[in-house]
């Protein structure tokens, strides 16, 4: 790859991170999506900034939906090259922006995995025999899942709680989302048992120097890992009829109960960080869905 190209890729990943207040994961994939198109220009012994065209992005696109990738991850790439291209017009790298012409396919969106009540109780069943002071990762085990389900928060968001983002007295949690927004969240009687106990009994034990104030430490006392979360609770929905979906549909769950039983849309929006009331309506979608298909099987007239 041209020196040039490297250079310009990796300033723009730095607006990005300064200037944008992108996550590291949309950032990480915005970066790797520019790579890719430079490796496509590569293949066609194009190797100038002004290269970059409208023909050239759409034939790039073409290219990548030949792959068969779900219209999500298109729709990612499309949004990543037009952040791009729109960076290096405002930078004077390019005298047009050929972004401002390409059309970003629409997602389809499909209602979110969720997990039954029953299934839910089924899985603290197995976590809350585990959690025992002879067996600190199983207290930490059932913290979190006490906490993604009894709050609705992101994975990102559970393992960069600190000790001091609790506020043990309103059972409030302070967490930074996206964009490093910070917003209050509430979490459930049984994650305040699990905290409690975790405080307690549990990490302790597992302290040291490197822990610093991470609250989730793994036996080495360094702070939790997202991978380690989504093994965690892959394994303890493979046996459900969501099947080894990650952390994820922990919070689908928490949003779809609360609406099950009678949350307002707002306070569900404010709960889980949501910018936007439509992000937050798939969830009614959701809950629509239920109420018909229980319809259907209690009804003697469905």
């Amino acid at each position: 790859m041209p020196t040039e190209l490297e250079y310009l890729r990796d300033q723009f990943s730095l607006e990005l991170e300064n200037g944008k207040g992108f996550s590291p994961n949309t950032v990480k994939a915005y970066i790797s999506d520019v790579t890719d198109l430079f490796e496509f220009m590569e293949s066609k012994k194009q190797s100038e900034i002004q290269d970059i065209d409208l023909e050239l992005v759409r034939d790039w696109l073409w290219r990548v939906s030949e792959k068969g990738l779900a219209k999500t991850t298109l729709a990612r790439k499309s949004a990543a090259v037009r952040a791009f291209t729109a960076w290096l017009f405002k930078n004077e790298k390019l005298e047009i922006d050929p972004g401002l012409k390409l059309r970003s396919p629409k997602a389809s969106r499909t209602l979110p995995k969720v997990l039954s009540r029953e299934a839910m109780s089924g899985i603290f069943d197995v976590l809350e025999p585990l959690a025992t002071i002879d067996n600190p990762t199983g207290i930490s085990d059932l913290l979190m899942v006490e906490i993604l389900y009894g709050s609705g928060i992101r994975v990102s968001e559970l393992v960069g709680l600190n000790l001091d983002d609790i506020d043990y007295g309103r059972k409030i949690l302070r967490v930074t989302g996206k964009g490093n927004k910070q917003r209050m969240v509430p979490y459930s009687d049984p994650a305040g048992d699990a905290l409690a106990k975790w405080i307690r009994e549990g990490r302790n034990q597992f302290v040291n120097e490197t822990s610093g104030n991470a609250l989730l430490i793994s036996s080495r006392g360094k702070r939790i890992g997202v991978r380690q979360v989504y093994a965690l609770v892959a394994g303890l929905l493979a046996d459900t009829a969501v099947g080894a979906a990650g952390p994820h549909a922990l919070r689908h769950s928490a949003a779809t109960h609360l609406l099950d039983g009678g949350a307002d849309l707002r306070a569900v929006q404010e709960l889980l960080g949501h910018s936007s009331l439509a992000t937050t309506q798939i969830y009614t979608h959701v809950s629509v869905d239920r109420l018909k298909q229980g319809y259907l099987k209690a009804h003697p007239r469905a």
